[in-house]
């Protein structure tokens, strides 16, 4: 995949826009929800690592920056592919037929710009990197969100989900949307008074309660010096078949039956995009707390 860098090559700057409409991910919420998550379980240098690198608009959280990638999307068209992976409608990823953009470029998808730009990060302290690292970590933030929802590792027949129109209760949306917003607005509503910090407070006392006996696992994979990011979207294309395309056809109404069914993923996948995205940036900024699992709240 090619690595973009604080000037941009023109080849990025030619890719088609054909990919644009898939572009948004989590809903802004999501996104935030899930760098507050990461932003508790980093480590001292690690936080410190992010803190000298985003950019003075962030007041000093990561979490304000996570939606910025789904903002830049229209200025930075040649990213548009990053934020997700098309399977050929089936319910299995592969990373060498399914990681590339609408013109065939490799590793043009979210698993290889999770691994692009971890490896950018990488070169942090290295005087002579020329990579725009406050770019980088803002775009690595966001994709291990993008990742983790189900329908971003999804049917190329139906741009994962996004052709799929349904109604949510009363309201028409696509099945997309429905994954990226609409469950999460409708969780905060129901049952945490509609605050997203109450709602990121819930997720994490699930973490170390609820899910505890789980968090050990969600680190393991074949290769964790890059970042795992294969192993995240084969798990969302197996949520995707099992839960987010089950029980769907067109112009369907989504009740509680799906609903209730179906948050508990959500809620589980924001969790693991914060632990996740928290170990990524512990192995790269913190050599000494590299294979900790990061549930010591800084």
């Amino acid at each position: 995949m090619a690595a973009p860098r604080a000037r941009l090559p023109l080849l990025l700057l030619l890719v088609p826009l054909l990919d644009a409409g898939r572009a948004a991910a989590w809903g802004k919420e999501g996104h935030i929800m899930v760098c507050k998550i990461a932003e508790k379980y980093l480590s001292a240098s690690a936080a410190a690592a992010v803190q000298e690198l985003l950019p003075e608009a962030a007041g000093g959280e990561l979490s304000t920056m996570c939606p910025w990638a789904d903002q830049m999307r229209f200025r930075y068209h040649w990213a548009s592919p990053l934020h997700y992976a098309n399977t050929p409608n089936v319910c299995n990823f592969k990373f060498s037929r399914d990681c590339h953009n609408s013109r065939g470029q490799q590793g043009m998808c979210v698993v290889g710009a999770i691994n692009n730009y971890t490896d950018q990060l990488y070169s942090y302290g290295d005087p002579k990197s020329s990579y725009n690292l406050t770019e980088s970590l803002m775009f690595l933030a966001h994709f291990v969100g993008d990742v983790h929802q189900p329908l971003h590792v999804a049917f190329e027949k139906d741009e994962g989900g996004n052709t799929i129109m349904v109604h949510w209760y009363r309201r028409k949306a696509n099945l997309h949307h429905v994954w990226d917003v609409s469950i999460i607005d409708t969780v905060m509503k129901n049952f945490y008074n509609r605050s997203l910090d109450t709602m990121v407070d819930a997720l994490k006392g699930n973490l170390t309660n609820g899910w505890s006996d789980d968090v050990s696992h969600w680190e393991n994979c074949e290769n964790k010096r890059a970042t795992c990011a294969n192993d995240y979207a084969i798990e969302s294309i197996h949520l995707s078949c099992n839960y987010a395309y089950k029980d769907v056809e067109q112009n369907v109404t989504l009740g509680d039956d799906y609903y209730f069914s179906r948050y508990p993923v959500v809620e589980k996948r924001l969790a693991q995009a914060g632990i996740r995205l928290a170990l990524i940036l512990n192995r790269i900024f913190d050599k000494d707390k590299a294979d900790v699992i990061p549930l010591h709240v800084q």
